[in-house]
């Protein structure tokens, strides 16, 4: 049977503030905002979104590839980690179709700041800002994150395989 010429992912993530740190989401520093708790940058958004596209290629997640145990990856930028991400699946044979992310967090609002996501997605995955969504929501004050305790993300992604030459 051929393979399908299609793949959907998924990912989640999810971090508390703190760490003394910038807030970085969607490889975008939100300024004047408490920053999240991780061995890398903390970049929820990031991390759902290459959890997403390496689930679509059937590859490992992102904890395989870059172990919060390994001191190379300390404080590294998401966006780094992407673009290795984005290697993995050209090497699978595939192309980003599209990616689609939600953002939950009581705060900061982030909406001025998604066009910039957006576009640094895009650049690092190389498909164009329309082939890339974002959204933000709150938790209407419910759990943890209602609490505003933290962030959490949730991705889709869809892969489509490469043409043979």
């Amino acid at each position: 049977m051929a393979d399908i010429p299609f793949r959907i992912g998924i990912g989640y993530d999810i971090h508390r503030f703190g760490g003394g740190r910038p807030l970085v989401l969607g490889g975008v520093v939100i300024p004047d905002a408490a920053g999240l708790q991780g061995h890398s940058d903390a970049d929820v958004l990031l991390h759902a979104a290459m959890d997403a596209l390496l689930g679509a290629a059937g590859l490992p997640d992102i904890g395989h590839y870059f172990p919060n145990t390994d001191p190379q990856y300390r404080d590294i930028s998401s966006v780094c980690l992407l673009r290795d991400v984005a290697q993995q699946i050209t090497n699978a044979g595939f192309v980003v179709g599209n990616l689609d992310v939600a953002l939950i967090a009581q705060r900061p609002r982030v909406a001025e700041y998604i066009p910039a996501m957006k576009a640094e997605i895009a650049a690092t995955l190389e498909i164009t800002a329309s082939r890339v969504g974002i959204k933000a929501t709150t938790n209407e004050q419910l759990g943890a994150l209602g609490r505003g305790e933290g962030i959490a993300a949730l991705a889709t992604a869809l892969l489509v395989m490469r043409p043979v030459p």
